[in-house]
Parts: C-alpha cells; sequence; structure tokens
C-alpha cells in the first residue's frame, strides 16, 4: 500500500460519493481479495451487468479502482478490474486543508 495520501477538495468529494454507497463499498471489498472480470464480479456480487458497470465507472474516476481489457483464450475481450492501492487519512485537519483547495462550480459556470 502506498504512504497516505492528501487529496485535494475536489479529490476527496469524489473518493468520498464513491465510497458512500453500499453497493460500492462491496465491489471494493471483493476486489480487494483480487482481481475480476466483470461477469464473474457481477455474479459474485449478485448485481446486474450494467449496474455493476455504473458503480465501477464511479470508482473509477474516484481512482480507487482500475479497469483493463484483456483477450480470453478463445478472443473474447474481458475487462478486469482490481483495486488501486490507496490510503486516506481523513482528519479534520485533512478535511479543512481540502476545503481550501475546492473549486467553485457556481465560479466556473458564471465564467462560461
Amino acid at each position: 500500500m502506498s504512504a497516505i495520501e492528501t487529496p485535494t477538495g475536489d479529490e476527496l468529494l469524489k473518493i468520498l460519493a464513491a465510497l458512500g454507497n453500499p453497493h460500492r463499498m462491496r465491489i471494493v471489498a471483493a476486489l480487494a481479495e483480487g482481481r475480476n472480470y466483470v461477469s464473474g464480479l457481477a455474479r459474485e456480487i449478485g448485481m446486474s451487468r450494467p449496474l455493476l458497470h455504473m458503480h465501477l465507472q464511479r470508482l473509477e474516476a474516484a481512482g480507487l479502482v482500475a479497469g483493463s481489457l484483456e483477450l480470453s483464450d478463445s478472443g473474447k475481450a474481458m475487462k478486469f478490474f482490481e483495486v488501486t492501492p490507496f490510503a486516506y487519512a481523513l482528519t479534520p485537519q485533512v478535511v479543512a486543508e481540502a476545503a481550501r483547495s475546492l473549486t467553485d462550480q457556481d465560479e466556473k459556470e458564471e465564467v462560461t
């Protein structure tokens, strides 16, 4: 596992939002046991593949999992996912520092 990371405000929001769902927490837990392909992971968790894809996209966008496309022996494309090693300390100081680096979405919308 890597050293404890200090995310920016926007990164911290993505991470917390990604982990703030019980299905996504179960996905991370399953992938912590080892990498798996989408269909196998869907069966293991008991979730439809389309719903699993949606959750995996959120986890991947937050940098918590990584996916890679591989060819099976029969030539079929299979998407494998694995946990990206991460370690975050969540303290009042980390939250305060992250809050100072938040980008203001309202300001971005007014400028454009």
